[in-house]
């Protein structure tokens, strides 16, 4: 019988949650045949079996939080060899349960071999009968028979004592021990947060306790990107065979924004400063089990086509759980778009070790002075920029978004800053 143990994962992920048994005992499985889904931290992974066989038993349940090398079940020979060996034991089972004597040829009556026979109450054999039914002792059995004799009514009263008794003290030990009821019977339902909920839920909360987070925002008008995309649109899908959307704008802008205030692309390391001078940008996507953040790697070298083509990519790994560890490992920067949910305007979480997060929303047109004298309706985007105010002042952080800003409204500039 082989073990089913739980795989190394990684280096800085010692532990997950089984989200799905795949396999149940009696089950059938290959040699590389998956058993069951592990929620990490970061990503699911599946185990898989060293072995072809059947699952013998399953020491975990679905909700169980295991450890690297944790046994978690055991996986057996196949079912037609295990019958094969079973068949021999059963005959020799068989044979050996004829050899012994029966009970009735050697085990006394209880009349003559049971001392406290005599000691039994003088009870009719209807009362007899409904108490070997109901599991009642006739010795405990109060009876109005004035020779003590005890009658199936008596047997059938008691009961019915017992019964009331045995609810009643239910009902006060539930009245003790029941919680206190915080919503007043209204129905509520409690569902335990999956393990990728909770990492997510305490990170943000460390990044808000350790960091001096603080964010600032400006307004981007539009047009011109939108001019742009409306005009190379159609060629470029024909072209690169991928959407020309507006991430490939940013990531562009963003990264021409760093390598002039190059702190917003850093990280703090105990007493130390890390100044990072490469461009691994991370983009948060939305998925069912929580906020993922995949890295495009060396984004400044990667072409408009190339950054929207890994961030479909990216997404869609995202969403079918597909993503591995290298694409959630590292980044030096955050982009985050709730505006693709209909944000106006929000402030985006420091992704840490991160220093800087930038928030884009919605695309809303607004009236805009174009002049003392002039108005315009114009598709108005506002940004939010988060940093950790340890090392990046207002001034860099202010600075950033003018930078961005002016870059996203003369597109053209993006192709001068490389």
């Amino acid at each position: 019988m082989a073990e089913i143990k739980v795989p190394e994962l990684a280096e800085s992920i010692t532990e997950g949650t089984i989200a799905e048994w795949l396999k149940q005992p009696g089950d059938q499985v290959e040699k590389g045949e998956n058993i069951a889904e592990l929620e990490t931290d970061k990503i699911n992974v599946e185990i898989t079996s060293d072995q072809s066989g059947v699952i013998q038993d399953l020491l975990k349940e679905a909700g169980d939080t295991v450890e690297v090398g944790d046994v978690i079940g055991h996986i057996g020979e196949s079912s037609q060899a295990s019958q094969g060996q079973a068949a021999p034991q059963e005959t020799a089972k068989e044979e050996k349960q004829t050899e012994q004597p029966s009970a009735d040829q050697s085990a006394p009556s209880k009349e003559e071999g049971d001392d406290s026979f005599e000691e039994r109450p003088v009870a009719s054999p209807s009362a007899r009968k409904l108490a070997r039914e109901k599991g009642l002792d006739l010795n405990q059995v109060p009876t109005k028979d004035p020779l003590g004799r005890v009658r199936k009514e008596d047997v059938e009263d008691y009961e019915k004592n017992v019964a009331a008794a045995s609810a009643s003290q239910g009902k006060a030990a539930k009245k003790e021990t029941a919680p206190k009821d915080e919503f007043e019977g209204k129905p509520v339902e409690r569902i335990r947060m999956s393990r990728r909920r909770q990492t997510i839920a305490n990170r943000l909360v460390e990044v808000q306790q350790t960091s001096a987070m603080l964010t600032t925002f400006n307004e981007i008008d539009m047009t011109a990107v939108m001019d742009v995309r409306k005009r190379w649109k159609e060629s470029f899908q024909q072209q690169h065979d991928v959407r020309l959307g507006f991430m490939s704008f940013f990531t562009k802008a963003v990264i021409a924004s760093l390598k002039q205030f190059p702190l917003l692309n850093a990280e703090i390391n105990g007493n130390e400063v890390i100044q990072k001078y490469f461009y691994d940008i991370g983009m948060a996507v939305s998925t069912d089990d929580g906020l993922v953040v995949p890295v495009v790697r060396d984004a400044d070298r990667k072409s408009f086509a190339e950054l929207e083509q890994e961030v479909v990519d990216l997404s869609l790994k995202a969403r079918d759980n597909k993503l591995t560890l290298k694409d959630l490992q590292g980044g030096s920067f955050t982009i985050t778009n709730g505006g693709v949910f209909g944000s106006l305007l929000s402030t985006p979480i420091l992704n840490g070790p991160q220093v800087g997060i930038l928030g884009m929303h919605k695309i809303q047109w607004r009236p805009v002075a174009i002049d003392q004298d002039k108005m315009e309706n114009r598709p108005m985007m506002y940004v939010a920029l988060s940093y950790d105010h340890r090392i990046v002042d207002g001034k860099e952080a202010v600075s950033f978004l003018v930078k961005l800003k002016e870059l996203l409204e003369d597109p053209e500039s993006l192709l001068l800053e490389g």
